[in-house]
């Protein structure tokens, strides 16, 4: 290669961070607008380009992911076997890059136009799967609480 070309390969994602909570809520103007129990806070970021396909990909992880302990310590048990619930809270920061310069760019984060409606798929497949999904708002000016039970502090990119 004689360094003439330059090619640099963008993978857009969903990109998940989870805690496992004791407790969670989300505050838009001082109200509670979700708040959990016993569950996994979801925050979650779109990129531009995501589709359908990632969101159903990720509603699958989410479901099925073994993140609570058995009553021999070991993270056995999904979010169904322990009774536990989503907080799931849009976070377009989460699409940002500090790879440049000392401020974040957003320029690889979903317009609201196209990240809402996939946030809103996320729940809706989770409530499908029978779980009880709480949700912040979208495009909101957000105050979230936690108690991180563990902690436990995951990533995931569909």
């Amino acid at each position: 290669m004689d360094g003439r070309f330059l090619l640099s390969i963008r993978t857009e994602k969903v990109r998940l961070v989870l805690q496992r909570v004791s407790t969670a809520s989300v505050k838009v103007s001082g109200e509670v607008v979700g708040e959990i129990g016993r569950g996994l806070l979801v925050l979650v970021g779109i990129e531009r380009g995501d589709g359908p396909e990632k969101v159903r990909a990720a509603a699958g992880k989410l479901a099925g992911l073994r993140v609570f302990e058995d009553e021999a310590g070991k993270m056995n048990l999904d979010l169904a076997a322990v009774g536990g619930a989503f907080l799931v809270v849009s976070q377009f920061t989460l699409a940002g890059s500090v790879a440049k310069g000392r401020r974040p760019s957003f320029d690889h984060a979903a317009p609201p136009a196209e990240a809402e409606p996939l946030v809103d798929a996320l729940v809706a497949d989770l409530r499908d799967r029978g779980f009880r999904v709480e949700t912040g708002r979208f495009r909101a000016l957000m105050e979230v609480a936690l108690v991180n039970d563990g902690p436990v502090t995951l990533v995931a990119d569909f």
